[in-house]
């Protein structure tokens, strides 16, 4: 694959999304099931992995950081703090002492001495910005870190990190059925050299044509809480799905594919790290990078996906409220 930059680190310019091994979409494949995924995306070239201390509650570190050790030197590694599980629940604690201790719980499950980008996975608001940052940034000084970063923050919040010791990254969703990365955020990381890490870059597989009845979705999934996922929101977005799925025949290529193309061709500063638990899923992915889709058909991809024809914003009020994201007006 070709390659972008995250700070002064070249990556393949498509990442593997960890999360779905252990976290998130009704039941993890089993360990030996998740590193088999974990080789193939090696084999195929990726060298940049996520992962974060919520997910699994530390059990994707767990298996992410062994499975890659004997690689360490070849891959780009990161891994999150702010938000973690306390006690069975999910809780977003950004005080210096919380995530200095974050920090060293990865890195004994990741078995490594260092972390090569470390987000700060939520922002907490009830403590300034400027002091994680500066509490990440000691991490950078100790040798513990290599660059850090932030996911699911405005371009205001963004650019006071940024102040107080240089940001290389930020993560937040984006694809064509989320596009609130193009009000602010987007053009804050071209101006600042910042790389801009995609998640869920196929819509949580909404936009991979892998789901078409909400009955597929398992017990604990989460998108089982997102209205996007509920009715009447869903059954009115399966019209924009098989859009796509039309545009991707045009193109000779899979909806997936499709939509991890039009991320690359949106900005050069733009990675995207879909996740899966599919070998065939991910080999497809992997592909995107040599499809190049035709300026005609991007146009009508962004005309007929986008914030007025998705229906249903993609969180709860209780998860929106957690998150600095900007949002469009309704």
């Amino acid at each position: 694959m070709k390659r972008r930059k995250i700070g002064d680190t070249e990556v393949a310019e498509i990442g593997f999304g960890c999360m779905n091994l252990s976290h998130a979409y009704g039941h993890p494949p089993t360990p030996e099931k998740g590193r088999e995924v974990l080789a193939r995306a090696l084999d195929l070239g990726v060298n940049h992995f996520d992962t974060a201390a919520l997910y699994g509650f530390g059990k994707n570190e767990e298996l992410v950081g062994p499975a890659l050790k004997p690689v360490r030197e070849k891959i780009f590694l990161a891994s999150k703090c702010g938000m973690q599980g306390v006690n069975g629940k999910r809780e977003i604690d950004g005080r210096p002492e919380t995530i200095r201790a974050t920090l060293e719980d990865s890195l004994r499950r990741l078995e490594t001495e260092m972390i090569d980008l470390y987000y700060l996975h939520r922002w907490d608001s009830s403590v300034p910005i400027e002091d994680s940052v500066g509490e990440m940034s000691r991490f950078v000084e100790e040798g513990k870190v290599r660059m850090i970063g932030l996911s699911e923050v405005s371009a205001d919040t963004l650019k006071k990190a940024h102040a107080t010791f240089p940001v290389s990254a930020l993560q937040t969703e984006y694809s064509l059925w989320t596009r609130n990365p193009e009000i602010a955020v987007l053009e804050a990381c071209e101006e600042l050299r910042i790389a801009f890490v995609a998640f869920s870059p196929v819509a949580r597989g909404f936009l991979a044509d892998g789901l078409r009845d909400l009955r597929d979705l398992l017990e604990k999934d989460i998108r089982t809480n997102m209205p996007r996922f509920q009715e009447p929101h869903f059954t009115r977005n399966l019209t924009l799905a098989e859009t796509l799925r039309e545009l991707a025949g045009e193109a000779g290529c899979t909806p997936a594919q499709f939509s991890l193309a039009w991320l690359l061709q949106k900005s050069p500063c733009i990675h995207p790290i879909p996740g899966t638990t599919s070998i065939a899923h991910l080999e497809e992915n992997v592909e995107a990078a040599d499809v190049t889709l035709p300026p005609a058909l991007i146009e009508q991809a962004e005309a007929a996906i986008n914030e007025r024809t998705v229906s249903g914003p993609r969180y709860s009020p209780a998860t929106q409220a957690e998150i600095d994201t900007e949002e469009f007006a309704a």
